[in-house]
């Protein structure tokens, strides 16, 4: 149980300093899009890549190997994660899982909701309904820790399991609703692979090499089919044994979640946020958050994630489905449902494949950042709001700032 515990302190830790270099990330790419690195901006992630073996030729832009690439080991994290917690964390029993799945379920269905409600009659801009539904778990864990650095262990390990159960509803909304022209051919080569990687579990292989090349194989034949690539990430991790942890030896699972928390949260997302967060203010006026679009996306993150959220937990707890842990209180629990509706990464992961054009991309832009900042700006406050003693709040010193006789 120690052990756990520990383990889940070293990734919160990780997350939340994480989450300081994405919104460095994130201001270093509006500083290059709106200032004379413009074009240089523009051009770097232009960048003809091309890697061909034999007949087989990818070629994209330096972007696309960004967010379908490096952005497929992300999604392996997160496959990795989901499975660990599923088994034995967060998610492992309907006690402990109960009150985060019915809050994401509300966290998911309000935003899109919302944002439906102003693009309906638009369909340019309809199938960005699952762009406010994410939660991007590096910031919302880094604006709790620094609003409530104080805050009980189950309060952040409900905003992790909600921000987890978000990230499995956006990969199966990826693969439902954000799927190109299939190619049968690919995908069938893609599903002997996913096999071959099932196999290799039941045959109680321990070593990730042989997952890690396979893996490799399905995501170039899953590029290929017309379904994201990314989803080959999910399906590699899914396969990587979780048994056979020792006292001196950690599972394939654990180990290969370890070591890849510092690539993807140093590297990997940083590089994702530079790409993606270039919102170009070149003829932005302040009615600009009023189209349909960036207003539906900043009201489904500000005002819809705490909403359903908040909602949905409520219910659930008031039909005995669910409860609250006992030393998490509503206001508490409300500052994190704001928290939620901090998107970023994922928002922007799912507006890139819904929109393909500029301008509207930049409506995605605009609509996220504003919601997303909105967002943490309310969850701080009622967070530091909420964690602050009755004592303190009307005006009397704690124990600890008495002076001792």
């Amino acid at each position: 149980m120690a052990r756990i515990v520990a383990r889940m302190q070293d990734f919160l830790r990780l997350e939340s300093s994480a989450g300081v270099l994405l919104i460095f990330a994130a201001l270093l790419a509006l500083i290059a899009n709106n200032s004379f690195l413009s074009n240089y901006y523009g051009a770097l992630l232009s960048t003809p890549v091309v890697v061909q073996v034999g007949a087989l030729e990818i070629a994209k832009p330096l972007l696309l190997w960004i967010n379908d690439g490096l952005m497929a080991v992300f999604f392996f994290l997160v496959g990795l994660e989901i499975k660990r917690e599923i088994l034995e964390g967060e998610l492992s029993t309907f006690d402990k899982a109960a009150l985060p799945v019915f809050a994401a379920i509300g966290g998911i269905a309000a935003p899109a909701l919302i944002y439906v409600g102003f693009n309906w009659d638009n369909p340019a801009t309809a199938a960005g309904w699952a762009i406010p539904a994410a939660t991007d778990i590096a910031f919302a864990l880094g604006f709790l820790a620094l609003a409530a650095s104080r805050a009980p262990v189950s309060l952040k390990i409900f905003l992790l399991a909600v921000a987890i159960i978000d990230d499995l509803a956006a990969i199966v909304i990826i693969a439902l609703f954000y799927t190109a022209d299939l190619s049968l051919m690919a995908l069938t080569f893609a599903l002997m692979g996913a096999t071959m990687l099932f196999v290799l579990n039941r045959f109680g292989v321990r070593s990730p090499a042989p997952y890690i090349l396979i893996g490799a194989i399905v995501w170039v034949c899953v590029l290929k089919s017309g379904v994201h690539a990314t989803l080959a990430g999910v399906v590699t991790a899914l396969a990587i044994p979780i048994a056979g942890r020792t006292e001196k030896c950690q599972s394939p699972l654990h180990k290969l979640e370890h070591d890849l928390h510092p690539w993807v949260a140093f590297m990997i997302l940083p590089l994702f946020a530079f790409a993606n967060a270039g919102l170009s203010f070149q003829g932005l006026t302040p009615s600009a958050i009023l189209a349909p679009a960036p207003i539906g996306i900043a009201l489904g993150l500000f005002i819809g994630k705490p909403v359903g959220v908040l909602l949905m937990a409520f219910l659930a707890t008031r039909l005995g489905l669910a409860r609250l842990p006992s030393d998490i209180t509503w206001a508490q629990l409300a500052g994190v449902a704001w928290l939620t509706g901090v998107g970023f990464t994922m928002s922007l992961f799912i507006g890139g494949l819904a929109f393909s054009d500029a301008d509207t991309l930049n409506q995605v832009r605009l609509g996220v950042l504003t919601g997303s900042i909105a967002s943490a700006a309310a969850g701080c406050t009622v967070l530091a709001l909420a964690s602050r003693s009755p004592r303190q709040r009307n005006g009397a010193p704690t124990p600890s700032q008495v002076p001792a006789e």
